[in-house]
């Protein structure tokens, strides 16, 4: 790969002037931190001009499908901006020091011509410190109002295709304009990183896969997503049929946040079914254990800016507008709904609750009036016209049904209107009401929270003194994202009109002192919660998350939208078959301990036996005069003492330790005599009780032992039964001399003491105690039980009794993950390979001793 240096001396021979004045950019992070980089993440960069210079100032690069401003051309065609104040983008700002440099990625939702992008890309970045996306009209068509808004935002409202008519299924050119699109935004904020210090803070389902396509070019982005729609079940979520794409892709950042727990329940249900990943939650902190990263889950629902709000509410235009609203519907009680035209905001349903409640209460016809104002349809499709057609159709026949001439029981604000005339309906009105059947915040409640606090001016206009408590109505359906926190709401389920007219008819009974406890209640969340203490928190947790950074090494793997980075301890690295064939052929005794199960054979192998070639490696290891091969495994002697009967020599560790044999002709033994076994009669109907309840586990016996397994079980209940067995086993078992411990979809109860890193220890002692000191220390596991061996053999470079010579010490482990081993191999295959290797040389001595072998062969082996 050509280096930076090289590159900028290419520049300055070809004719082009190389400008000394610009400021030199930082010393990359492989310099100026510890640890090991395997690969310079600069070199993935190109030499274009990045945003700004290098300095101490903070920076966070903010990325979204649209970027916070204003658009409008003018009569000449010419194209203005401005800076879009009530956009979250630029709200969330305030929860930034004053020294940081926010840079906004996104694109326009104009269509710029090709000639006028270079000038107007210039501008908003100097003027607003915005770099546009520039996509072309019919790749905007296809990414967004085609994949995002036909499949992903249907699918995360749990919407699944059933009528095939429609051309709702899934379509792979729209996924793939989804994936340029994605790539395009890359490409952008690729500009923007100036230094290894920038934070990426990408926002919503539009960009789901931008994370992979950052981690590909920087291993070490310091990136955040935060996703502001629902999150689906698992069992809607996985009939995406690139559902493990945007999986991994997610996974690839640093920090994903979510509204609600709720939503980040299902994205951990999904990541554990489809994906196989455990996740743990640490002192407060929920984390995904990927590829030795520690992906971070942050749960906190986006804030208001109350600040704006209330500036917005002093302006004299919203306070006139108040008087006009309260003039006009003096009398009455004013309910407020304010929602996008989209099939899921349950506009019609909730039109549907009131037309019961006029039907059941006549005494409060002529006294209620709904308002509701529906903000444009953000896309388009025959289901958003099945939605208007039918608010339209439902709301002229309650006016008609129960209207009259100077009474309207609905009305329907279905155009634009300024935000200070929406700011002055919240603040007029006694009771607001969100009815979707399904929404991923929804911050309308707490704006008419806020806008209910009112000023002096609006107190003024009442008739009100300063010291008066204000109040306000909150009907919620359980199904937004801002429902769990608004605990003094009606929370309704919009699918039921019934509950609908019963909370609305409760809304208009409450007396003042309730809908004060009600308003203080809630405005005492809101305040505190807003979008700064949101973005605040946020950013926090980011830079939490990416601490380690620079302690790990990285590799890349995978290809295309597999990719993913493997992050490990700086020590730990693959082994070499070179050096370990090398020192192997240096020492003159060894000692090699091998686990089996996903060691010697694959963990997901139907038949657990060795076969002839596992058979004919250990053979030929054992015979070698040189070796003390054994085998340490959990399980069962009987088992192992059948597997292994071909091998002569083989030693074998069962049960983890509990029984060991030197060779097939020595006899077990154990260092724990006289067991007690009562405690099995203890565990084993415990363990009963839950395999019976839980469909694909089973209970293993063993002779010092009993294991759970529940590998086959649903995985989310399997692991559910496990914590709860592990509970109910220790306390049972408190007070007998056995362990409960939790392994690799199992639960395993065994005598206190009784590990495979203290057999290890125990046998190679008794090596040394029998003048057969090991030079060479070989060890190789994959599971957690293995991790004792780890640790036993890594410590035996300072045990007193190999004093003065050290032994060579390999402990390995069976792929890339966090581990005690120092070194890993890829699989099962290359630990076989490994093993071949190393045979040969033992082969070739054997046939030295015997007189078979040639002149070629003593020369390949001197060599």
């Amino acid at each position: 790969m050509v280096s930076k240096s090289y590159s900028n001396l290419l520049d300055m021979t070809s004719g082009y002037g190389f400008d000394f004045r610009q400021p030199f950019k930082s010393l990359p992070r492989v310099v100026t931190s510890p640890g090991i980089i395997s690969d310079p993440d600069w070199d993935t960069r190109s030499d274009g001009d990045s945003v700004g210079s290098a300095s101490s100032t903070e920076r966070k690069i903010i990325v979204a499908n649209f970027l916070p401003l204003n658009c409008a051309r003018d009569e000449a065609g010419q194209l203005s901006f401005s800076l879009d104040d009530d956009a979250l983008l630029v709200q969330l700002k305030h929860g930034f020091s004053n020294e940081t440099d926010v840079v906004y990625v996104g694109s326009l939702k104009v269509q710029v011509d090709p000639s006028e992008q270079d000038q107007i890309a210039q501008k908003l970045l100097r003027e607003y410190r915005c770099i546009p996306t520039f996509l072309p009209s019919d790749l905007q068509q296809q990414f967004y109002h085609g994949f995002c808004k036909q499949q992903l935002w249907p699918l995360f409202h749990y919407m699944l295709p059933i009528c095939l008519d429609k051309g709702e299924l899934f379509d792979r050119n729209l996924f793939q304009a989804y994936v340029r699109a994605n790539k395009l935004f890359a490409d952008k904020v690729m500009e923007a990183i100036n230094t290894d210090d920038d934070y990426v803070w990408v926002h919503d389902y539009h960009l789901m896969l931008l994370p992979t396509f950052l981690r590909k070019r920087l291993h070490r982005i310091k990136l955040g997503f935060f996703l502001h729609s629902p999150f689906p079940s698992s069992e809607i979520y996985r009939t995406l049929p690139v559902r493990d794409e945007i999986l991994k892709s997610l996974l690839n950042a640093d920090l994903i946040g979510f509204q609600t727990f709720d939503y980040a329940r299902h994205f951990l249900s999904c990541c554990s079914r489809l994906l196989g990943l455990h996740y743990e939650s640490k002192r407060g902190y929920i984390g995904i254990e990927y590829f030795g990263r520690t992906v971070s889950l942050k749960i906190l629902s986006v804030g208001v800016h109350v600040g704006r709000l209330e500036s917005v509410l002093k302006l004299p235009a919203t306070v006139s507008k108040v008087q006009e609203i309260e003039q006009k519907y003096k009398g009455k009680m004013l309910m407020l709904g304010v929602d996008d035209m989209d099939i899921f905001k349950g506009i019609s349903l909730k039109l549907l609750g009131l037309e019961l409640l006029l039907e059941r209460n006549p005494k409060l016809r002529e006294k209620v009036v709904l308002v509701q104002i529906i903000n444009p349809a953000r896309s388009t499709g025959k289901d958003v016209q099945e939605a208007v057609t039918e608010t339209l159709s439902v709301a002229e026949r309650i006016n008609k049904k129960y209207g009259s001439s100077g009474y309207k029981p609905v009305v329907l604000i279905d155009h634009r209107i300024p935000f200070y005339e929406k700011i002055a309906f919240y603040a007029a009105s006694d009771c607001c009401i969100v009815n979707a059947v399904r929404d991923g915040m929804n911050l309308v409640p707490y704006e008419y929270t806020v806008c209910r606090q009112g000023n002096e001016e609006i107190d003024k206009f009442r008739g009100l003194d300063k010291d008066t408590s204000h109040t306000s109505t909150l009907i919620v359906s359980e199904f937004v994202g801002c429902s769990p926190s608004l605990s003094g709401a009606f929370r309704v389920n919009p699918w039921s009109v019934d509950d609908v007219a019963d909370a609305l008819c409760h809304a208009t009974d409450l007396t003042e002192s309730e809908k004060r406890l009600r308003h203080e209640k809630h405005y005492r969340y809101v305040s505190t919660h807003d979008v700064a203490y949101w973005a605040r928190s946020f950013a926090q947790d980011l830079e939490r998350a990416c601490k380690d950074h620079y302690s790990r090494r990285c590799w890349a793997i995978g290809f295309g939208l597999n990719f993913r980075v493997i992050a490990l301890s700086p020590g730990f690295r693959k082994l070499s078959s070179e050096y370990f064939v090398s020192c192997y052929n240096k020492a003159s005794r060894r000692a090699i301990f091998l686990d089996y199960d996903g060691t010697l054979v694959p963990q997901s192998s139907i038949n657990k036996a060795p076969n002839a070639e596992v058979i004919s490696i250990l053979n030929t290891l054992c015979n070698d005069p040189k070796n003390n091969v054994f085998i340490v495994s959990g399980r069962g002697r009987d088992s192992l003492d059948e597997w292994f009967s071909p091998c002569e020599k083989l030693g074998i560790a069962a049960e983890h330790g509990y029984f060991v044999r030197w060779s097939k002709e020595a006899e077990w033994e154990s260092s724990y005599p006289n067991p007690q076994r009562e405690w099995k009669h203890i565990a084993e109907p415990v363990m009963q009780v839950y395999t019976e309840t839980t469909d694909g586990s089973s209970i293993e016996p063993k002779e010092s032992a009993l294991v759970w397994h529940y590998l086959d079980a649903d995985h989310d209940f399997g692991s559910c039964q496990a914590k709860e067995l592990q509970d109910h086993l220790e306390r049972v078992l408190s007070n007998e001399p056995v362990v409960v411990k939790c392994g690799h979809y199992i639960v395993e109860v065994k005598p206190q003491g009784v590990s495979k890193g203290l057999a290890v220890n125990k046998l190679i002692r008794a090596l040394v105690n029998n003048g057969k000191a090991p030079d060479f220390l070989m060890c190789i596991g994959n599971d957690r039980s293995d991790e004792d061996m780890f640790e036993s053999i890594n410590g035996m470079t300072s045990n007193a009794a190999f004093s003065p010579a050290v032994p060579e010490v390999f402990a390995c482990s069976v792929g890339q993950k966090p581990s005690k081993a120092k070194y890993y191999v890829d699989d099962t295959s290359e630990v076989i390979r490994l093993l071949k290797n190393v045979t040969r040389t033992s082969s070739q001595r054997e046939d030295v001793s015997h007189g078979r072998v040639t002149f070629r062969d003593v020369l390949d082996f001197v060599e």
